[in-house]
């Protein structure tokens, strides 16, 4: 069969690389670039062993059938292996479907207040402790690049990286509008009020990914202003990057020094030319399909957190927990509303390819 030539490729494949690798021929970039294609073909190799032993078994089982004295044996194991072969494939089929190539990479996060005034910043800093506290029972590293906070410790925006393996797999489809429906402390008659945070979130860019020609950016100096250290007010260290080709404009004033301050622009900017990059050839191949979960789309509203009904209902999948404390903590509630996200545009690219 077509479909079993194919697994076994894929297993001689995973040996090849092996054989390379214990050789101590390949080294560098060529090694890096190995380990990681072994280590995603290792993902899927324990269920292609499954699906072809499953299909092994029910080939045996079919042959017993002739037999008077095993017939009856044999018509329960394939029954068994025909049961399990449907969710056995299901697993295969979606192990086997096209990685993103960003999948692995570290994320750089936007958060901005929307309408809402200052309850609106509260809810970006709400969020922001969210993933920052998701991030950290992760085990993943965060650094913040830039932040404009508020008097009652809310954010007008906040930018910040994520790093650490597979954190743009996981956090991708929080990009959207993130709407929040409670009573502000502020408010004096009880009313719940609805204001929304924009989530933007972008694979980290390598510079392989992305290249910046010299002549199309300008770096501005200048002496940074409000919260952010001793440093503040007293060195011309903040830094201001226009891209011309694009209009993009990044700016960084976080870090202590000029230099650092231009590395970190700069890798924002890289990370936002990747993604517009990334945008523009999904758009160009999927012209046809707009992914249920996965379009990124800043301006869609994706998720509403109410809070007297204590429920956080994501919009895309309609899918609503009650466990809006445990999510809004970055706690097992978050994981789950993740991995429903994952699974459906997991299963919306399988039937694309039906």
């Amino acid at each position: 069969m077509i479909i079993e030539q194919k697994l076994l490729d894929i297993k001689s494949r995973a040996k090849d690389i092996e054989t390379k690798m214990n050789s101590g021929e390949v080294s560098g970039d060529e090694l890096t670039k190995l380990s990681k294609e072994y280590s995603q073909l290792g993902e899927v190799l324990p269920l292609i062993d499954k699906y072809l032993q499953t299909q092994s078994g029910i080939k045996d089982a079919t042959e017993m059938l002739n037999d008077p004295e095993l017939k009856e044996i044999a018509v329960e194991q394939l029954d068994e292996l025909n049961h399990q072969l449907p969710d056995i494939e299901r697993d295969l089929q979606i192990a086997l479907l096209p990685r993103d190539a960003a999948d692995d990479n570290s994320v750089i996060m936007e958060i901005r207040a929307g309408v809402g005034g200052e309850e609106s910043a509260l809810f970006a800093g709400d969020l922001f402790n969210q993933y920052k506290s998701y991030a950290l029972r992760r085990g993943w590293k965060i650094e913040i690049i830039e932040e404009n906070a508020t008097s009652l410790h809310g954010y007008k925006e906040v930018i910040f990286k994520i790093d650490g393996v597979g954190a743009y797999a996981r956090m991708k489809f929080e990009s959207g509008i993130h709407r929040v429906q409670r009573v502000p402390e502020t408010e004096a008659g009880g009313r719940i009020h609805t204001s929304a945070a924009s989530v933007a979130v972008m694979p980290e860019a390598k510079d392989i990914d992305v290249v910046i020609d010299d002549k199309d950016i300008r770096i501005d100096i200048f002496r940074a202003s409000g919260a952010g250290g001793q440093h503040v007010n007293k060195t011309d260290s903040a830094i201001r990057i226009t891209h011309f080709p694009t209009g993009i404009v990044v700016t960084c004033q976080n870090e202590r020094s000029q230099l650092q301050n231009k590395a970190t622009a700069m890798a924002v900017l890289r990370s936002r030319l990747y993604e517009k990059q990334r945008t523009e050839q999904m758009n160009a191949s999927n012209a046809s399909r707009r992914s249920m979960v996965g379009s990124g789309d800043r301006s869609e509203k994706i998720r509403t957190y109410n809070f007297p009904e204590q429920r956080v209902t994501d919009h895309r999948i309609k899918l609503t927990l009650y466990k809006l404390d445990d999510i809004l903590a970055g706690g097992e509630g978050l994981d789950e509303m993740i991995d429903a996200l994952i699974s459906a545009d997991q299963l919306e690219r399988l039937s694309a390819m039906e």
